[in-house]
């Protein structure tokens, strides 16, 4: 049984991606649940793929539910189809698209295609995430342990977030008098003789 695994980058940063295996035998439905858990986005909202060329144009759809008949062609039925029959060419492409009102698009790509199964795997499985996700209701999903990853990666260390935020303009260590709030002081004590 073909292995095949997906890169699924988020399109608008191509830095951050997960990487998917999934057997050729699962069908896109279990695609589209396998990119949701990796992102962390939940499945309240309807989604579709489209088959698609290198110049990542769309050709086929491959639908998570039947839509009316004025379509010409017909899309495909995510739970009524299995990967490999869609796949024609080593590089395959489609791109993912989910909640429709927001308009997340992913562009998934075949990069491998590995013949043994690993026995301890349990398919699809993510096997690799790089980049910070986009959060699928705004910044609220950020304020975990993402949040400390990020700090860590750009130096923001305790002593930075300090009133003052370090020692700039302070070239020989004298402290200098700002001039307002002198003047704030006279005033204060012309007001307090009234």
């Amino acid at each position: 049984m073909a292995i095949l695994k997906f890169r699924i980058y988020w399109e608008e940063d191509e830095s951050i991606y997960r990487d998917i295996v999934i057997k050729h035998m699962q069908t896109f439905f279990d695609l589209h649940i396998a990119i949701l858990k990796s992102y962390e986005f939940d499945s309240k909202h309807a989604a579709t793929f489209y088959k698609s060329n290198d110049a990542w144009l769309r050709g086929r759809e491959i639908s998570i539910e039947k839509y009316p008949k004025e379509y010409k062609v017909e899309p495909l039925i995510m739970n009524e189809v299995n990967i490999g029959s869609q796949i024609a060419d080593p590089n395959q492409k489609f791109i993912y698209q989910y909640d429709f009102n927001k308009n997340w698009q992913f562009m998934v790509e075949l990069i491998n295609v590995d013949k043994e199964e690993n026995k301890k795997t349990e398919y699809p499985a993510c096997v690799r995430v790089e980049g910070i996700g986009p959060s699928q209701y705004g910044t609220q999903g950020i304020i975990d342990s993402r949040l400390a990853e990020m700090e860590e990666k750009y130096d923001l260390q305790p002593d930075a977030m300090k009133e003052g935020f370090g020692e700039e303009g302070d070239a020989d260590g004298d402290e200098s008098v700002d001039e307002s709030d002198e003047t704030d002081e006279s005033i204060t004590d012309e007001l307090n003789e009234f």
